[in-house]
């Protein structure tokens, strides 16, 4: 309401606009470290107020560990993980973990297999119970794995049609080694997921899930808990053998500029994924890397977007990012370092004109202060809304074991941000994408995107089947 339309004789009060406090000191929790008797790490991290506990498990049952033919069956286990124990069938499993006001999630990736379970606090001694009959004792029940098998077959044909999907997928392959397992899809394919069974799975996990070899991290309010117990209660009594550590293949990939067409005809738009294979987060580069990258593609205040989106309009949006693979006890590893983004079929020979060029400006004129200083800022500044919720410090701390980081790294990694500068951050995004060394995926209608992108000489063209 305006002042004229206020009765005659009120006065109008408005309330004062409040002011921002003083910013209270923040930095990325270092954890607390310990074993239990049978050999499992625990990491525990007190965060006061938050009362949703996250708990994650990794289990060393990596991808490349899965037998010749049988790609996808660290998919299946995963998933089979909650179907099911030597107490509960599958349906009493999930009523027990509804009766706690429980979520248990799993998924299998190349550096091993996640387990996630988000559960209040006062009721985590009953959840982790629930958690610890799932990795000890998994019944794999023959009809629940041919259920979780005929489910799996029915998602690949959706994946394939998915254009953002489909391009990972030939990226992979076109990347690394037919004989490496990164160059397959992770969740296998049709002929593999076929060949599983409940046999497979069991097979699977007798060979490679025991607490000697996993690490449990336990992330919320521990005020008043009773961990110590409440582990050696439920986790605690999880036995298995031990291990020898499993060697760790070197990633090789072949990175030659070239572009590989996934024909679609008909398609009113192309999807784009351009990539190579770069340092991981052992490497000393990889703060100026995160930073450079950041810039070069990582919000909508960045290059690629305000040049392709918001100068051309060819498109809603164009990312660039790092992403680890998979990393080693000794150091050694690599992070797929891509771009990805969608344009209308007709523009697609120009925008990526348009993105060679922004690569080889960034090369010739490197980055702007003012660019590096936002980054810092987002980068830095975002990290305690990120890290607002137990399940998202469970999740770096997770990572980080999975990539054998030290449990200080993500702190450090901020202070180490702040102190990058421009030249620093510029060299690390031109190595992380040369105009020249670049793998480029396109998913689209071969007919028209073919002869405008040969014209562009990034590398030579070859066109694939959609299917």
């Amino acid at each position: 309401m305006s002042d004229a339309d206020a009765p005659a004789g009120t006065t109008m009060e408005f309330h004062p606009q409040p002011s921002s406090g003083t910013p209270k000191p923040w930095a990325f929790p270092t954890p607390e470290r310990g074993t239990l008797p049978n050999g499992l790490t625990v990491l525990r991290c007190d965060r006061p107020g938050q009362e949703v506990v996250a708990v994650e498990v990794n289990l060393t049952a990596p991808l490349d560990a899965e037998p010749e033919g049988l790609d996808g069956v660290a998919t299946i286990m995963a998933r089979a993980l909650s179907e099911g124990t030597d107490k509960h069938d599958a349906e009493e499993f999930a009523a027990e973990l509804e009766r706690c006001g429980a979520t248990l999630d799993a998924h299998a990736d190349h550096p091993g297999v996640r387990v996630s379970l988000e559960v209040p606090v006062s009721r985590l001694p009953k959840a982790l119970g629930l958690l610890a009959d799932a990795l000890r004792a998994p019944a794999f029940p023959d009809g629940e794995i041919e259920r979780l098998v005929n489910n799996r077959l029915d998602e690949i044909p959706h994946e394939l049609a998915n254009p953002a999907r489909r391009a990972a997928k030939e990226l992979s392959r076109e990347l690394f080694p037919a004989e490496s397992r990164m160059s397959r899809p992770r969740q296998g394919t049709e002929d593999t997921v076929a060949r599983i069974d409940a046999a497979a799975v069991r097979a699977f996990y007798e060979a490679h899930v025991r607490p000697a070899t996993a690490t449990v991290v336990v992330v919320g309010d521990l005020e008043g808990v009773d961990l110590d117990a409440a582990l050696a209660d439920t986790l605690g009594a999880w036995t298995g053998s031990s291990a020898e550590p499993r060697p760790v293949p070197p990633i090789t990939a072949d990175d030659a500029g070239r572009v590989v067409i996934v024909d679609r005809p008909g398609a009113v738009q192309t999807q784009l994924l351009i990539g190579r294979v770069g340092p991981d987060r052992h490497d000393r580069v990889w703060p100026a890397q995160l930073l450079g990258v950041y810039c070069l593609g990582g919000t909508l205040t960045s290059r690629l977007d305000r040049v392709l989106r918001e100068e051309k309009g060819y498109t809603y949006g164009v990312r660039a990012f790092g992403q680890v693979m998979r990393s080693s006890a000794e150091g050694t590893g690599a992070a797929l370092l891509a771009i990805s983004g969608s344009v209308a079929t007709d523009v697609t020979g120009p925008a990526l004109d348009d993105l060679w060029k922004v690569l080889r400006t960034l090369a010739a004129e490197g980055l702007t202060d003012d660019e590096r200083d936002v980054a810092v800022r987002n980068l830095v500044g975002v990290a305690p809304l990120r890290y607002e919720t137990s399940a998202a410090v469970a999740g770096t701390l997770a990572d980080q074991v999975e990539q054998h980081l030290p449990d200080d790294f993500q702190g450090e990694l901020y202070a180490r941000l702040a102190e990058t500068g421009t030249v620093e951050a510029t060299a690390a995004a031109v190595s992380a994408f040369p105009a020249d060394r670049l793998v480029t995926v396109l998913v689209g209608d071969a007919s028209q995107i073919a002869e405008p992108v040969r014209e562009l000489g990034i590398g030579e063209v070859k066109v694939v089947s959609g299917g």
